[in-house]
């Protein structure tokens, strides 16, 4: 038994747990030690928030698409190369969070919260690093990067959107990066909340930039960059605010705010190779979507609607990896490798049976998904195409998305990344490009490429993880 009364070496969740009861305290914010007790309800207490705050933050892209259809197959284009090219910031954002999150997470396990507040303010200030530059070029360069992505003079008519998404990348970069601070500590029911409040700001300015509502002026494609842009930027304001006020297990303090060489050193060779991960995972994509781009804007309008419920599909999945990476990063910190180890197999069998269903609705009931978003009669299609065949490989998506975050979660950040060099350079572009034009199978020949490369990636990542070299990684 442990100091809490909990008993540490039961990893189930037992029969007699009250579900209704762990919901309740995983949305209000837990203050569980993770690293003790049933590893079940700790994967559930963690994953509730976590998925959530990854669905409210894809209903971003939801929202925009959904209003932005309304406005012909250009528009929807502009957003879809728009959201390729932002896969550069995603990148930057993804690598720097798992810094983040990791090093959180092992300071937190090792019961060091002033380590934690200190690894928290280094991983804000490499996010302005990056965050600028890029903002720079996207604002100054964003029409020459839609012509290089393929862009028609209909999709070059809504550069203004392109301008502004790009050239406001910082908040995007900060909010997903003090999130990751959050979910590191195990307070994924703030950086939740946070999430809430941007997205309902969103919502609620969208349709009325978009389509100009009321006293709203009517700036089309434009307005739902306004929107975005806005409504994370308010909370990225809320984020700092909870860090000052130390609401969670986190504070920032005074003497916390000042450059730590040695911690951003630390941070920096963690999210260094978590960059390259992400950018080649990212940049595999922008080459998909650059193959489907020479099938013309319809394809792309397809790809972009098709890809979207998709992510949106695969918020559990990473709910579920994230969860499993904190608990990683915790139990390691506190001198539990085999409660670690336990931690992913159990996330990776409760992914596997909600991203098993997903994929089979998506494969029997494409058509009618789809035409909630769009009408077209040549759009439609393809994109239900699209969405049964990527579907179909959501098992293996299962197992693969928990194993390469529980990777980074100990800060074995270039296992996953020379998995994704095998899987997605060497994979998932050859692949799409022979499907789709020596063989001529078009834009499926291109969808056909994910599954593929995805299965791959679930089957490597389980060989190695069972070899337990991550276990002996410092952070």
């Amino acid at each position: 038994m442990s100091s809490s009364g909990l008993p540490t070496s039961d990893f189930d969740l037992q029969p007699s747990t009250n579900w209704w009861a762990t919901i309740r305290e995983s949305l209000a914010g837990s203050h569980r030690v993770y690293t003790e007790g049933d590893i079940g309800r700790a994967i559930l207490l963690l994953a509730i928030p976590m998925v959530l705050e990854l669905a409210l933050e894809s209903v971003f892209a939801v929202v925009d698409v959904f209003f932005v259809s309304q406005l012909g197959a250009d528009a929807v284009a502009t957003v879809g190369l728009t959201e390729s090219m932002l896969t550069i910031v995603y990148a930057a954002m993804a690598g720097l969070s798992v810094g983040a999150m990791a090093t959180v997470a092992r300071r937190v396990g090792e019961r060091d919260l002033d380590g934690a507040a200190r690894a928290a303010v280094q991983a804000i200030a490499l996010g302005v690093i990056v965050a600028v530059p890029l903002g720079i070029c996207g604002f100054v360069f964003s029409k020459p990067l839609l012509i290089l992505m393929g862009a028609t003079p209909g999709v070059l008519a809504h550069s203004s959107f392109t301008t502004i998404v790009l050239g406001g990348n910082i908040v995007i970069v900060m909010l997903f990066l003090i999130n990751a601070v959050f979910r590191g500590a195990g307070d994924a029911a703030i950086a939740m909340r946070v999430l809430w409040i941007a997205n309902a700001i969103n919502i609620v300015l969208d349709p009325c930039l978009i389509l100009g509502l009321g006293p709203f002026p009517q700036l089309g494609v434009t307005g739902a960059a306004v929107a975005t842009t806005t409504g994370r930027g308010i909370g990225v304001l809320v984020q700092l605010t909870v860090l000052w006020r130390g609401k969670g297990r986190v504070a920032i303090r005074r003497e916390h705010m000042r450059i730590d060489p040695q911690v951003m050193m630390s941070m920096v060779r963690i999210s260094g190779s978590a960059v390259f991960q992400s950018l080649i995972a990212t940049t595999s994509w922008v080459g998909l979507v650059r193959i489907i781009a020479s099938f013309g804007s319809v394809a792309v309008a397809a790809n972009t609607i098709a890809i979207r419920i998709v992510i949106f599909a695969l918020l559990p999945a990473w709910g579920l990896a994230n969860a499993a990476a904190t608990l990683v990063g915790q139990n390691l910190g506190a001198g539990k490798p085999e409660r670690a180890e336990a931690s992913v197999w159990r996330a990776c069998v409760y992914n596997l049976v909600t991203l098993g269903t997903v994929g089979a609705l998506f494969v029997i009931f494409a058509d009618g998904i789809v035409g909630m978003f769009t009408g077209d009669p040549i759009v439609k299609p393809i994109a239900a195409q699209g969405l049964r065949i990527i579907g179909s490989g959501f098992p293996f998506y299962a197992y693969g998305f928990v194993l390469t975050q529980s990777f980074n979660g100990a800060g074995d950040t270039w296992t996953p990344t020379i998995i994704n060099v095998f899987c997605c350079w060497l994979g998932e572009i050859p692949i799409a490009y022979v499907l789709a034009r020596p063989l001529g199978l078009g834009p499926t020949g291109a969808f056909w490429a994910v599954p593929i490369a995805f299965s791959s990636m679930a089957v490597v990542s389980a060989i190695i993880f069972r070899r337990g070299h991550w276990k002996l990684k410092r952070v």
